[in-house]
């Protein structure tokens, strides 16, 4: 990794060095890309710009990790059509769910930036295809909700078009009430005749500054966000108003399905949170118009460590879907803890919806968007955890080709970082593989979540949210652990395909790592591996507070082998990531055993 412009940026990824040769092949769809190699050169067949530019990154990034380019022969064919990332950015310069510093974009409710750098950060978004960015916080405070007027749109448009010189391009989150916060109406109801001309003129304002957006981004009737169901109109009301004023000009409304009773009674024991995106969207299937996006976060819930797909995304056969995945680490050690989301998302993009399919099979046939919630920041270094930044590149790769391996993408950025021959990238591309798997051991036993200080959400507070009204609860008494979430509970595995469903059913059948988010199950219920349900918790507490520890040594034994800097500036988050460990370790087992009276079969120390 070396400095460039005065922050850290990818080694190999950033700067397009060597020079290419460009044919024009009409047969190949957009952003798509040929590489073939011989005859003294490395030629890059496309018939798009964006495909030429792909095509030179790939081919780039394939010559660094040593492949002769004489051999190349690569065609490439991006899954998704729209590869987008969301910053939930305020105009303020703060970053909700941020852990690398403040806005790139934003500062004193203005758009405020570094052009350079802003270049930099576009150009390295499309190093792994990102064609698509949203800038401000989906969750409107009233500042942001003015960046669709003649106020904001000339800077937006300046903004723009640094992006789009690497065919990046701009997504703006609006107020589904707009026509009255920022328009003056005294209504947003979509079937009003003032409120769909007010969309048209608007969109019509829009496109005049800025004609290749990408669209418009809408959190409706959630979380305080005003929205359609609250007028008594359908969420297809509400998206299909914003769709008409974009036709036009080809535009895309992207719909967040992150709908849900966050004012939820804790005594209710038949409400049931992960239910509520399905409830909400599958009865409007085949009602969406054709240039509306669902945008439907990977689980049911609120990307939890271990969560089971949401069940709309199998279910939704008439209407455009987007997949949406958080890269940011809200849940997952914030940017602290070492924790690579290529490993889950794998597991869930090879997770079945039916039984002859996976999600990644339902790309091209439904799935057409992938988005992530950045991790980005205006820290030196990115991301805040420099190898953080792994994380950001798995999603364009993903994103671009969701059956690739998360193995194979780790190991890539670790060598195009580090180094190909160099000492620390095996290591650390080690110590990624094995960092999912000792987090979620100390953090979330079999699928049961929440478990975290409330508000930030970083670090264990086991009944945090045991008794609140966002709908996340664990259930947790002297006998028992989980929510039953069968057929004979809140029923939520009649919302997955019948072949899915059978799995999710029997606890001897499903996922054990999902085992306490479907099933209540008492502490004595023994595990495939003959285990104890208690033991186990006992167990993985220990042993991941233990990964920690190994990490540590792991990353000692690298100093001199990477920059200084980078250096210290992860192993001063692997010891606080130690600190959160053994918090947890200790937290947990004690509640546990304390709550149950069944003692660790192995005799440690557990605080009484």
């Amino acid at each position: 990794m070396k400095k460039e412009s005065g922050y850290y940026a990818w080694l190999g990824e950033v700067r397009q060095k060597r020079e290419f040769a460009r044919v024009t092949d009409a047969s190949l769809p957009p952003d798509a890309y040929r590489i073939t190699g011989g005859g003294g050169a490395v030629t890059i067949a496309s018939s798009d710009a964006a495909g030429a530019m792909y095509g030179e990154f790939a081919a780039g990034a394939q010559i660094r990790l040593g492949v002769e380019p004489a051999t190349l022969d690569v065609t490439s064919v991006p899954a998704a059509k729209y590869r987008v990332l969301n910053h939930w950015d305020n105009m303020d310069g703060t970053v909700e769910r941020g852990y690398a510093g403040r806005s790139l974009f934003f500062r004193n409710s203005e758009l405020c930036y570094d052009a350079e750098r802003i270049e930099d950060y576009a150009r390295l978004l499309a190093s792994v295809g990102i064609n698509g960015i949203c800038l401000n916080n989906v969750n409107l405070r009233d500042d942001s909700r003015r960046l669709i007027t003649d106020e904001k749109l000339p800077q937006l448009a300046e903004l723009a078009a640094i992006f789009r010189k690497y065919h990046v391009r701009l997504i703006i989150a609006v107020d589904f009430a707009a026509p009255k916060t920022v328009g003056g109406l005294s209504t947003s109801d979509p079937l009003d005749g003032g409120v769909i001309a007010w969309w048209r003129d608007t969109a019509a304002r829009v496109y005049g500054y800025i004609p290749d957006l990408l669209g418009f981004l809408v959190k409706a009737d959630s979380e305080f966000q005003s929205g359609p169901a609250a007028l008594g109109r359908t969420q297809a009301d509400g998206a299909n108003v914003l769709a008409g004023a974009l036709a036009p000009y080809g535009g895309t409304v992207f719909w967040r399905c992150f709908v849900y009773n966050c004012l939820q009674d804790w005594r209710d024991t038949v409400t049931d949170r992960p239910k509520a995106a399905y409830d909400h969207f599958f009865p409007l299937d085949g009602t969406f118009a054709d240039n509306v996006v669902l945008q439907v976060k990977v689980g049911p819930v609120d990307f939890q460590v271990y969560e089971p797909l949401s069940p709309l995304l199998g279910a939704l056969k008439n209407t455009r879907r987007g997949l949406e995945l958080q890269v940011t680490q809200e849940y997952t050690g914030q940017q602290i803890d070492l924790y690579a989301t290529a490993i889950p998302w794998e597991r869930a993009l090879s997770s079945h919806v039916s039984e002859t399919r996976t999600l990644s099979e339902l790309f091209g046939g439904g799935i057409d968007t992938v988005v992530g919630v950045s991790n980005a920041g205006d820290d030196e270094n990115w991301t805040g955890n420099p190898l953080a930044q792994a994380n950001l590149y798995a999603f364009g790769r993903l994103a671009w080709n969701p059956r690739a391996s998360a193995g194979d993408i780790l190991r890539d950025w670790s060598r195009l970082t580090f180094g190909n021959a160099s000492d620390a990238a095996e290591p650390i591309a080690d110590m990624l593989l094995q960092s999912t798997d000792v987090y979620a051991k100390y953090n979330a036993p079999l699928g049961i979540g929440w478990m975290v200080t409330p508000g930030h959400h970083y670090g264990v507070n086991i009944d945090g949210y045991e008794f609140s009204k966002w709908g996340t609860y664990h259930r947790a008494a002297h006998d028992a652990l989980g929510v039953d979430r069968t057929s004979r509970g809140t029923g939520l595995t009649a919302q997955y395909d019948p072949w899915v469903a059978a799995q999710f059913e029997d606890a001897r059948t499903c996922p054990e790592e999902l085992l306490l988010f479907f099933h209540r199950l008492p502490y004595t219920f023994r595990l495939k591996g003959g285990v104890p349900l208690i033991q186990h918790i006992y167990d993985t507490h220990f042993d991941g507070a233990d990964g920690v520890a190994r990490f540590i040594e792991t990353w000692d034994a690298l100093r001199g082998k990477v920059p200084d800097e980078l250096h210290s500036c992860v192993a001063e988050r692997l010891n606080r990531q130690l600190e959160n460990a053994v918090e947890w370790r200790d937290i947990v087992n004690t509640y546990f055993h304390r709550l149950t009276g069944i003692p660790d079969e192995k005799g440690r120390q557990i605080w009484l």
